[in-house]
């Protein structure tokens, strides 16, 4: 019988949250280590101030420093290095990377698309290998545009190759991945890593490890 092609070319993975630590726990921990009130830093998040800071962060039009300023005024922290602070339990989720690592072995055309928080003074893809683990890596801050825009979306696949309805989109936030479905690309939400990784391994048909 003859082999069918397998249904995915590609998978793209979001990097904050799938390829880190779910930030829900890391915000958690952030806030208990600076003893500010739980949920402070969301609500900080969701404020129109706060929204602005990331997405102008994220465009690469302020550097993370003037972030680091913006960000720590509105929670009532110091600004000093506030990223580093913030993203302290951002560490790699292993599983996650293991079966992206697994995927490209098979055949599979592996991306990071990630809304970058900038990379002075902390680098937080430092310690990922990114560059030599997967495929490409699209960082919103080199390109002036971030998710949900499909403009960035379609840039991802042009650098893959792999046509939207051959490609998975891994992510941990519902209104990038209902961007990404609208392009016609297969969405994935991971909030746990165990969870994602083995749904990711069922989807790709790759055996478990």
């Amino acid at each position: 019988m003859a082999m069918s092609e397998p249904k995915f070319g590609g998978v793209i993975f979001d990097f904050f949250g799938v390829l880190t630590f779910n930030m829900v726990e890391v915000i958690s921990y952030f806030e208990d280590r600076e003893r500010i009130a739980r949920g402070t830093f969301l609500r900080a998040w969701a404020d129109p101030r706060g929204q602005e800071l990331f997405r102008q962060l994220e465009l690469g039009k302020i550097s993370q420093t003037e972030w680091n300023s913006g960000f720590a005024a509105l929670i009532g922290t110091s600004p000093d290095n506030l990223m580093a602070r913030y993203l302290h339990d951002a560490f790699p989720a292993h599983q996650v990377l293991k079966a992206a690592r697994q995927a490209r072995a098979a055949g599979i055309k592996t991306a990071v698309l990630s809304n970058s928080l900038g990379r002075e003074p902390y680098d937080p893809y430092a310690g990922f290998d990114l560059h030599n683990t997967f495929d490409e890596v699209v960082l919103s801050a080199d390109y002036g545009v971030r998710k949900p825009d499909p403009v960035i979306f379609r840039l991802v696949l042009d650098k893959l190759g792999v046509p939207a309805e051959r490609c998975l989109f891994v992510d941990d936030s519902e209104e990038n991945l209902v961007a990404a479905h609208g392009l016609g690309i297969t969405p994935l939400l991971a909030l746990d890593e165990k969870v994602a990784a083995k749904r990711l391994r069922e989807m790709l048909g790759l055996s478990d490890l």
